[in-house]
């Protein structure tokens, strides 16, 4: 089997879009590194802003997740 085959049979669809999905999120963590303060009701808590971002999208995941109906046909 030539490597150009080997090549093309490992690079289907699904991992361009998931190479390029990491790429992507590579370049979303390398631009938002500042720091920035939290309030959290009292403590103060001090994080990058990708973590902070991160964060509040898998809170929101989760959210979804817990108050989702599932309809049955």
């Amino acid at each position: 089997m030539s490597l150009a085959r080997r090549v093309r049979d490992a690079l289907t669809p699904s991992r361009v879009v998931v190479l390029a999905v990491l790429v992507l999120l590579l370049v979303f963590v390398l631009e938002n590194t500042q720091r920035l303060t939290i309030r959290l009701i009292v403590p103060e808590v001090t994080a990058p802003l990708w973590l902070t971002l991160v964060a509040m999208l898998v809170i929101g995941w989760v959210l979804g997740r817990f108050v989702h109906i599932r309809r049955r046909p």
